[in-house]
């Protein structure tokens, strides 16, 4: 199995989505992490990025079965020191931590666990781009930054406060300084434009998407669910974003999402517009993790090339 870096393959012209069709989230993250293929991490440091703007059960927040395997795998990998970092909101991050065992699971694998509300000023990088749509650009967790591997742990779930959807990209919010937020929170034109521009500040290693359970409508904190029991891994933000939308429209969502195409999506788009990913859906390759997954492809397939 190929690791899903961008653009990687004979051709060098595709972005690859590993797919996994499993009801449970322990068994399709191992999965997912085997087709990845990460390699050695001796002597590397290893952030662990995953979403807990919330406490709330998955896919309000990211499941805590799913973190354990992840950092399980991860140890196995020797790497010298492993993060798991985030900033809450609107929640209190020492809190979400708390309520999520966070805390005690770090006493019991060894990780260190990081609050970026509890950074120092000198910990935050601030990044600015011509063109941008953030007035004065923003300020960004320099530990996520010097990392030698990121991982996110985000879910696939719609957004009903501006964003539309949650997924890959959207994962980065929680990297910014606090202070930032009101800006982004009130600029309800360019909202999803300046969230794709987070993304700037850094480059993961690899994102999993856990789609075991979906909000198609509703969401971040609580939503409609859908037990879609499929769940998604890449390097490229934008594909593995894009698949995840396909996968909304495959079931039916919100119309903000249902009533336009894929590399329409604000955040796609501008993502796309800055080189982050692909720039259509034809430069993605949906790759299954095992025969059992498949069907699974065979399925958002028709949704992600014929309504990009």
């Amino acid at each position: 199995m190929r690791p899903p870096l961008p653009f990687l393959g004979e051709d060098m012209s595709k972005s690859i989505v590993l797919v996994c069709s499993n009801t449970e989230r322990e068994v399709a993250a191992k999965a997912l992490l085997a087709a990845a293929d990460l390699g050695s991490l001796v002597g590397k440091t290893v952030m662990i990025k995953p979403n807990l703007n919330t406490a709330d059960p998955a896919p309000g927040s990211t499941d805590i079965a799913t973190l354990r395997t992840v950092l399980g795998s991860i140890h196995d990998l020797s790497p010298t020191k492993v993060i798991v970092g985030d900033r809450s909101g609107p929640s209190d991050t020492r809190k979400v931590f708390d309520d999520k065992g966070i805390f005690t699971m770090s006493r019991q694998m060894g990780f260190v666990p990081m609050i970026f509300d509890e950074l120092q000023s000198s910990d935050f990088v601030k990044i600015e781009s011509p063109g941008m749509h953030w007035r004065n650009g923003f300020h960004f967790a320099r530990p996520v930054i010097e990392a030698d591997v990121v991982i996110g742990l985000g879910c696939i779930k719609t957004h009903q406060f501006g964003g539309h959807f949650t997924m890959a990209l959207k994962l980065a919010t929680g990297c910014v300084h606090r202070h930032n937020m009101a800006e982004l929170h009130a600029s309800f034109i360019h909202m999803r434009d300046m969230i794709a521009e987070i993304n700037l500040a850094y480059k993961p290693r690899l994102i999993i998407l856990d789609g075991v359970v979906v909000f198609y409508r509703g969401g971040p904190m609580t939503g409609s669910e859908w037990n879609a029991g499929l769940s998604l891994a890449s390097s490229d933000r934008v594909a593995l974003d894009a698949t995840g939308v396909a996968l909304l429209k495959m079931h039916g969502t919100t119309k903000q999402i249902q009533d336009k195409g894929i590399f329409e999506q604000d955040q796609i788009r501008r993502a796309a517009e800055l080189g982050l990913g692909v720039t259509n859906a034809q430069s993605i390759e949906l790759v299954p993790v095992d025969d059992a997954s498949n069907g699974a492809v065979e399925q958002v397939a028709p949704f992600l090339y014929g309504k990009s």
